[in-house]
């Protein structure tokens, strides 16, 4: 299945500018994983999944991450603190630099591809320093098969070099690490890190600017899934929302877990070839598809192993950030290729830990668009120094670091795609329920699911004052009941029993969304600035 064990093909690396190199090329993950373990690289786990250790780096680094400003994107990407400009002579000087370090060494390169539509395809060519990094682009992206290599014609080049340390002062960058995009050249350039997710999340980043620019088609970041009657339901999140989780699921054929595309055509189409999910936690009780994914090809990021090469998920000394990732034939129930038509459902996932939002509201179009600009969760007290009490956190369209275009191009894209395929879009609290974090709970996954299930098997009614409630704070409509969950968890207010509490903390949290929207508020129609809270604190 999706292997090249018997590729033959060589190739040259020296229109890239690096010489003498030791090349392998398409290895097998088997092969990669034997030689990760061989250079000490990395230990193989009880399950047969590779272990390895990402170093210095543990997540993505976004004040690294930038753009080179030239013809292509100056006048089109929407510059600041997220995209961050790049001169096009310090690129050079800089790459140059990098493919000289390479040169002489051992490499490995991949041929890959992104987007699971034909018509839409992204050729890429994968250059690594190290053999699992090689492994985790096998993983991440779609394989060809033997006779697509045998034609292949690179569009995009990744060149990674985790060992490769900048200067600063001279190369333009903020630290020794970066990560570059240069669309004019086509080449995604990161060195200074080890961390897997910068592979990624650079081809996604590009996705995001080629696809809306030059292909009319909306990237998303999102997971998907496809129930038995082709109905199609998409899940948007940020990262501790339950966006793998949930959309993996028994009954529903996984299409993918985090970056899709949605065609003019009103297709849904997988970006990647595998997941990354987060293992933080990890049972097979809780997430049994997940769980057992973990196995020989796998590749386990940051994690503690007892002896045995037992991992103890719940040890986050090296990260809060551990993952795994896994080609997605990993997964028992997926669908081939990864395309889905037909989108019914939209879910916006968030984490509140105010515990004032309601587990699951029925959104307007225009509240549809407001939320997916802000993007909110929040972040809950000790993951980061400093932290002591929920903080929002608002990252637009769910995916703030990786859209090069301002998020009102993207909000525009998914209101006009809702109202042509008449999909429902939901809000979905994952967060905290009966308060706060620190005093109430976290939302039970059981309910969480019933809810989902419930909107997809249609048991939630239409949209009327019978059957749903309008939220007095935040003008969402929540569903007086729901198969298979208390009445009482529904209303977030009644799972309080401090009505005053309830309110102060809710209102705290509006207008925090309306400080954080004033950014995007000289982009948005009048109909989108709409959407958002209406009513203010007494």
């Amino acid at each position: 299945m999706e292997n090249q064990n018997q590729v033959v093909k060589t190739i040259s690396l020296d229109q890239y500018g690096i010489k003498n190199a030791k090349i392998n090329y398409q290895l097998s993950p088997e092969e990669l994983q034997a030689i990760t373990i061989e250079k000490g690289q990395g230990v193989e786990a009880d399950s047969g999944a590779l272990a390895i250790k990402t170093g210095e780096f543990t997540g993505r680094s976004p004040q690294d991450r930038f753009i080179v400003k030239d013809d292509v994107t100056k006048d089109r990407i929407w510059w600041g603190k997220v995209n961050i400009p790049f001169e096009p002579e310090k690129f050079d000087k800089l790459y140059n630099k990098v493919v000289d370090y390479l040169s002489n060494k051992e490499v490995y390169v991949r041929d890959s591809y992104a987007c699971a539509d034909e018509n839409y395809k992204l050729n890429i060519r994968v250059i690594n320093e190290y053999p699992w990094s090689n492994q985790f682009a096998y993983n991440m992206f779609l394989r060809p098969t033997e006779a697509e290599l045998n034609h292949f014609n690179p569009e995009w080049t990744i060149v990674n070099a985790p060992g490769f340390m900048a200067d600063p002062e001279v190369d333009g960058t903020r630290q020794h690490n970066f990560a570059i995009l240069d669309f004019t050249k086509k080449i995604a350039l990161i060195g200074g890190t080890g961390y897997t997710g910068e592979i990624k999340k650079g081809i996604f980043s590009a996705l995001n600017f080629i696809l809306p620019v030059f292909k009319e088609t909306m990237p998303m970041h999102c997971s998907a899934n496809v129930g038995k009657a082709g109905d199609t339901a998409v899940f948007f999140g940020l990262s501790g929302t339950g966006k793998t989780t949930l959309s993996t699921d028994p009954d529903r054929s996984l299409i993918g877990d985090d970056e899709h595309g949605w065609t003019k055509e009103n297709t849904i189409f997988n970006f990647e070839g595998g997941c990354y999910a987060k293992v933080i936690n990890l049972s097979r009780d809780q997430e049994p598809e997940i769980f057992d994914a973990i196995k020989k090809g796998a590749i386990l990021e940051n994690v503690i192993l007892d002896d045995s090469g037992k991992v103890d998920f719940a040890d986050t000394s090296i990260t809060q950030n551990t993952r795994v990732s896994y080609p997605i034939h990993h997964i028992e129930n997926i669908q081939v290729p990864s395309i889905g038509k037909n989108p019914k459902n939209i879910f916006f996932l968030t984490a509140d830990a105010f515990g004032v939002i309601p587990p699951i509201s029925k959104l307007t179009p225009s509240q549809a668009a407001y939320h997916f600009i802000s993007g909110y969760t929040a972040k809950v007290a000790g993951t980061e120094a400093g932290v002591v009490e929920p903080v929002p956190s608002f990252s637009a369209c769910f995916g703030a670091p990786f859209m090069p275009l301002h998020p009102a191009k993207y909000a525009e894209m998914l209101s006009a795609k809702m109202t042509e395929a008449g999909v429902n879009v939901w809000l979905v609290n994952t967060g905290w329920t009966g308060g706060p974090y620190g005093v109430g709970t976290r939302m039970k996954l059981k309910y969480t699911r019933a809810m989902i299930n419930a909107v997809l098997n249609g048991d939630l009614g239409l949209y009327n004052y019978d059957d749903y409630h309008i939220h007095s704070v935040f003008g969402v409509a929540q569903p007086r009941s729901c198969p298979g969950v208390p009445t009482d968890v529904l209303s977030p207010r009644a799972t309080w029993n401090d009505d005053e509490a309830y309110y102060t903390t809710a209102f705290k949290l509006t207008n925090a969304f309306r400080e954080n929207f004033k950014k995007f508020e000289e982009h948005c129609t009048e109909e989108i600035r709409r959407g958002g809270p209406q009513r203010y604190a007494f």
